[in-house]
């Protein structure tokens, strides 16, 4: 039986992508992100989702089958996955142990993050979409969310909030939006990498956001 399972790995398939299942087992077994495979893209066309939803916002870039709560660092799961679904995203179940993110649009974020750096502000990972870039931060409650927003005068109305319950895609994955990559990659080691509160995200991206006059349009 081994040699079997051998020789059928080294069959490539056309659409095998090694660096993704490496890529997983990195988040899953060395950072304890839990992760599970998204939706790949349309056959018929790149830019569409594979899920039934001819609207899908988010093509590709989205848990379906499995769901979310799926989500596992189990490295047998994880490889079972991927070998059936060699090109499937890499979706991050966000919250519990796992990372939250901050997201807004990409333009809009390349000047925050401009800004940020100027003042000195230290970031952790930042993943990006040809659309959105997603700054990681600490796990977060609702309720430390809600107050944090109450005390600001003013919230872009494009900030979203991947908290417990969200999801994101990571790196290496191709999505029907394009492909998904690091703008500020993690530093190279086994541990998990470090990400700053959220609230200091929030606060320092919205004056950014407010002292360079960046337009935050919805997207």
């Amino acid at each position: 039986m081994r040699e079997i399972l051998g020789r059928r790995r080294r069959l490539l398939r056309g659409d095998e992508r090694p660096e993704l299942i490496s890529a997983a087992l990195t988040f899953a077994t060395e950072w304890q992100w839990p992760v599970l495979p998204g939706v790949t893209t349309h056959p018929q066309g790149h830019s569409r989702c594979g899920c039934p939803d001819p609207d899908c916002t988010v093509p590709g870039a989205h848990p379906f089958d499995p769901g979310l709560l799926a989500a596992t660092t189990d490295a047998r799961m994880l490889r079972w996955w991927w070998t059936n679904r060699p090109a499937a995203p890499i979706i991050l179940a966000t919250g519990g142990k796992a990372p939250c993110a901050v997201s807004l649009p990409a333009l809009p974020a390349a000047h925050a993050l401009a800004a940020l750096d100027r003042r000195g502000m230290r970031l952790g990972p930042v993943v990006a979409s040809p659309a959105r870039w997603a700054i990681l931060v600490k796990p977060y409650s609702m309720e430390q969310l809600g107050e944090l927003l109450y005390a600001q005068d003013f919230v872009p109305g494009s900030l979203r909030f991947h908290g417990e319950g969200g999801y994101i895609a990571l790196p290496p994955s191709e999505t029907g939006q394009g492909p998904i990559s690091w703008q500020r990659a993690p530093l190279p080691g086994s541990a998990s990498p470090w990400v700053p509160d959220v609230e200091a995200v929030v606060d320092a991206v919205v004056e950014a956001l407010t002292r360079t006059g960046v337009s935050a349009p919805e997207l």
